[in-house]
């Protein structure tokens, strides 16, 4: 079962691009006692060492960070302007409740000019994030006393059950720090056949930052790019625009925006799947990318490298959505890939 508790704890605890130090705290609080060694690089990615049988490595990489935002000015009444720390879609912002980390934490509310005021071709429109303002009700003077130009800002929402499913938002990509977490737990007091990097990356949301340098770093012979994959299984959409549909199982990644999958990890994957009746789905995401570029292409003689996605509703807005049953069987994918990896025939 999906330990709720940790599931929420990790997305509810800020960690926007370049602002990771909390939620790698909370991290490193869970994982210490779980690894043989732990040690965070110079970028700020927390790196979690289990001791294999061989001195191959491993490197399965889940990003700590969340989509947020910057503030970059202070108006004359104290309404704070800000920029994008990763991808957002502006329509789901709208009178929405975030938390500004300044000198203190502070509640505002997005906010944009009321329809009753747009004229009517703007109404049709989707504004731009420029448009955007966030409001914490106060004045100038008591806004700087604790906001300050530079300070990050996440989204404020609780994670909740809903049927089958999880919605919170910064499930993409707390999912994966969890599902990360929990294998490491399961393979506690087994043995796995190479050295096993768990790495909790910093600034995916921006560009691969984290795993790129722990990839050069680290220089593994596999790897394992663990995010949220879009399941766009909702009224309006074509068979061939879903690319995952929430529980039908964990995605085997054959291709993104940044990365082929080597076709010898996605046989594997498929292979492992099937051998333990663990339910899957291909993806193929034609835009967007993943820790997995990172992995396979900055350490010095490259990594075999594949991909589990967990699927996701509402990917970049202000909540997500997982199901529950995909969690777990991208859990028991990826610790029956680790297990028995050492097994199969990795030549071309």
């Amino acid at each position: 079962m999906v330990d709720i508790d940790l599931l929420s704890k990790v997305c509810k605890v800020p960690g926007a691009p370049g602002f990771e130090n909390k939620i790698r705290e909370a991290i490193i609080e869970e994982v210490k006692p779980l690894v043989d060694d732990l040690y965070i690089d110079n970028l700020g990615s927390v790196i979690a060492v289990k001791k294999g049988l061989s001195d191959k490595k491993v490197m399965i990489a889940a990003h700590m960070d969340e989509i947020g935002f910057i503030v970059t000015h202070i108006d004359d009444d104290g309404f704070i302007r800000f920029h994008t720390l990763g991808g957002f879609d502006p329509k789901t912002l709208t009178s929405q409740r975030v938390i500004v980390h300044g000198k203190k934490d502070i509640i505002g509310v997005m906010g944009s000019k009321p329809i009753h005021m747009m004229k009517p071709e703007e109404r049709t429109k989707q504004l731009p994030i420029s448009e955007y303002y966030i409001d914490v009700g106060m004045t100038k003077e008591e806004v700087e006393e604790i906001i300050y130009v530079g300070a990050p800002i996440t989204r404020e929402r609780e994670l909740i059950e809903m049927g089958n499913c999880v919605n919170s938002k910064s499930l993409d990509n707390r999912v994966s720090v969890y599902i990360l977490i929990e294998v490491l737990r399961a393979l506690k007091e087994r043995e796995v056949p190479y050295d096993i990097y768990g790495v909790f990356t910093v600034q995916e949301e921006v560009g691969l930052r984290g795993a790129i340098s722990a990839a050069h770093l680290i220089d593994p012979d596999f790897g394992f790019g663990l995010d949220v994959t879009i399941a766009f299984d909702v009224p309006g959409s074509n068979g061939h625009d879903r690319i995952t549909s929430l529980g039908k199982g964990a995605a085997i990644k054959i291709m993104d925006g940044t990365s082929i999958s080597d076709y010898r990890m996605v046989e594997y994957l498929k292979q492992m799947a099937d051998k333990y009746s663990i339910k899957w789905q291909p993806e193929i995401l034609p835009a967007g990318g993943t820790d997995t570029a990172g992995i396979q292409r900055y350490g010095k003689k490259g990594a075999i490298s594949g991909a589990i996605s967990i699927p996701l509703r509402n990917m970049h807005q202000t909540i997500e959505m997982a199901h529950k049953e995909d969690i777990m069987n991208c859990i028991e994918l990826l610790k029956a890939a680790v297990i028995n990896l050492g097994k199969h025939n990795w030549e071309f």
